[in-house]
């Protein structure tokens, strides 16, 4: 996060939530907004993949509890004026110090209309921040990034290499990173010579604040790179083990994998979001495979020993016991999801009686039929009816 970003952009409004809007609801949106804008789901669309960054910038300060603390300082600052340069620099009179001014004395501090203000704490904690974002500083780790990918049912089960589009995690190879459009250079910024920070004397004391001209990036792009737009980033691919069993929406982390780091710092972290798309037979329960199989009239009355499709086409049959109903779940052990720890979940039959439409009914099947009824007259909904009082 440079102090330019802290300076112009306003992260709250762009994941939609207010300021004071806790880090769960932070969260909510940006996954919310994420799922929305994906370049995945908008192929083509400039203008979405270019919200999926701003969001992606936003989440990545806003979620994170110091940057987040940072940044609200930092701009609370400029709002106010404090660090405008101009008179009334500090609260209090409007000409700067003025009868505010009581002496350090043994706290340091200043005294004015709005109280005491400690000048240790304001330089102290201010000048930390805007060394921390001043280029050419420490080293600075890598910002974490969320992507998401889409896969099959089955290659869910069996595990996969997948491709993931990570937006503006790789250095432009268009301008190498410069942010410029070859055959150009960025140029020092003529104003803070390069440290994106100015100094100004007040008093007795040195304030510093970042540069207006380059907004604290220490250097100005006169041409902007076509293809990065001056960012310095473009858009890259990575390839990742994706594990037996991974479940839809289910989140996982390769540690190293996200935007290099700046000066020498550790890479941020990848956090990838699995999509499984439906199967149109097979489903899921936890480490369970589910599936309906239909059964003849006959086969759940007297019972039968029944062929089950599987996805791996190896041969399985279940047994169907004599008088099953239309609704009931039989286990098949050890066919369903394999399990992290190894082993496999089961594989759920769940038996639909196939009722017969009358047009597909031959004259010697109807002839059964109506025999079967005259030879056994019961009625299953008699119980019913006697516990309403309704014979």
């Amino acid at each position: 996060m440079s102090v330019r970003d802290m300076v112009e952009k306003d992260y709250y409004a762009a994941l939609g939530v207010p300021k004071d809007a806790p880090a769960a609801d932070i969260k909510k949106a940006y996954r919310k907004l994420a799922r929305e804008l994906h370049p995945d789901k908008n192929p083509g669309d400039t203008k979405a993949e270019a919200r999926f960054k701003e969001i992606s910038e936003a989440y990545d300060v806003l979620s994170d509890e110091r940057r987040r603390r940072e940044y609200d300082e930092a701009r609370a600052l400029f709002q106010s004026g404090r660090f405008s340069g101009g008179p009334g620099g500090f609260p209090g009179n409007s000409g700067g110090y003025g009868s505010g001014y009581a002496g350090t004395g043994a706290g340091g501090g200043f005294a004015g209309a709005s109280g005491g203000i400690n000048m240790d704490d304001l330089l102290g904690g201010f000048s930390d921040l805007f060394q921390r974002q001043s280029p050419g500083r420490g080293p600075k780790r890598g910002v974490d990034i969320e992507a998401e990918v889409t896969i099959s049912f089955e290659k869910s089960l069996t595990g996969l290499e997948a491709a993931v589009r990570i937006p503006g995690a790789a250095t432009c190879t268009t301008c190498n990173g410069l942010g410029s459009r070859p055959g150009t250079m960025p140029r020092t910024c003529p104003v803070c010579r390069g440290l994106g920070v100015i100094s100004r004397s007040q008093g007795g004391f040195a304030l510093s604040e970042p540069c207006r001209e380059c907004l604290g990036k220490g250097q100005l792009i006169d041409h902007p790179c076509p293809d990065c737009h001056g960012s310095g980033r473009r858009e890259r691919e990575q390839r990742i083990r994706i594990p037996a069993g991974v479940a839809d929406g289910q989140r996982l982390k390769v540690r190293g994998r996200g935007t290099p780091g700046e000066r020498g710092g550790s890479p941020g972290d990848l956090e990838v979001t699995v999509h499984v798309q439906p199967h149109p037979v097979f489903g899921r329960e936890g480490p369970n495979l589910t599936i309906a199989l239909p059964i003849t009239f006959s086969e759940a009355t007297l019972g039968a020993s029944v062929r089950v499709p599987t996805l791996d086409g190896a041969p399985l049959t279940v047994k169907v016991p004599p008088g099953t109903s239309s609704g009931k779940r039989l286990r098949a052990k050890g066919r369903g999801v394999p399990k992290t720890g190894g082993g496999s979940g089961d594989l759920i039959v769940t038996v639909e009686v196939a009722v017969p439409k009358p047009t597909d009914l031959s004259p010697k099947a109807r002839t059964a039929l109506q025999e079967f009824a005259l030879a056994h007259p019961g009625d299953p909904r008699e119980a019913l009816m006697a516990q309403l009082g309704q014979q």
